[in-house]
């Protein structure tokens, strides 16, 4: 995965970073159910990981969905959406890493600067969409 990552950043300047945001939120989402896979499973834990889960995967899904969108206003709406669910997601991501061994909680806490990572392009892509963001 980090190899995908790696190629993602280094694409072309002259390419959206919508698509770039799209695919590192697909992967994001990929690593962390991966890693839920492979974890010891208490109660709270099974808990926090179902939230996650639906968090991180919402964030690429309503980035697609802003493709689809019929006006601006839409797909705006659908930015501020996959913004929250980065957001939900550092949330689980911080609680998960309180319970669980010491071993894990560096992979945690790559996930979580990649959904700071996205957080900040999306705060930026909807600051710029509603004219608010100086140049």
């Amino acid at each position: 995965m980090p190899n995908q990552i790696a190629k993602i950043k280094e694409q072309k300047q002259d390419q959206k970073p919508k698509l770039e945001l799209r695919y590192r939120a697909f992967y994001l989402a990929i690593r962390i159910i991966r890693f839920l896979e492979n974890i010891e499973y208490k109660q709270s834990v099974k808990i926090i990981s179902d939230q996650l889960i639906r968090s991180s995967t919402s964030i690429g899904a309503n980035i697609i969905e802003a493709r689809g969108s019929s006006s601006r206003r839409e797909f705006l709406k659908y930015f501020e959406i996959a913004l929250k669910s980065a957001q939900e997601s550092k949330y689980w991501l911080a609680l998960l890493r309180e319970l669980i061994s010491p071993n894990e909680k560096n992979t945690i806490n790559e996930f979580i600067n990649e959904a700071e990572e996205i957080t900040k392009v999306l705060s930026a892509s909807i600051l710029t969409m509603k004219g608010k963001r100086e140049l």
